[in-house]
């Protein structure tokens, strides 16, 4: 059975695309003859980033920390990532 997925979900998920374009964006113009290893070190990025902020909510107690909104923002990471990678092997 498929759950309706709450809104403040899906902000997650598009900030999530915006970071992982972005980063992947950046590290494909640090390094451009190496994209496995950018990809990589952006997934790590990601990964660390979107957990590190509900960290930071539930240490500090500022916000609310909710696992599933890092779930959110790493699965829009992954699809901002494969956006960029789409950009990069059309251009290659």
């Amino acid at each position: 059975m498929i759950r309706q997925v709450a809104p403040d979900k899906w902000r997650h998920f598009f900030a999530g695309i915006m970071l992982g374009m972005v980063l992947q964006a950046a590290g494909w113009w640090l390094l451009p003859g190496n994209v496995p290893m950018v990809t990589f070190i952006v997934c790590a990025l990601v990964l660390i980033i979107s957990y590190g902020f509900e960290l930071f909510s539930k240490l500090t107690g500022k916000g609310r920390y909710d696992f599933m909104d890092a779930v959110a923002s790493i699965i829009g990471g992954a699809v901002g990532m494969a956006m960029i990678l789409v950009l990069i092997l059309l251009l290659a």
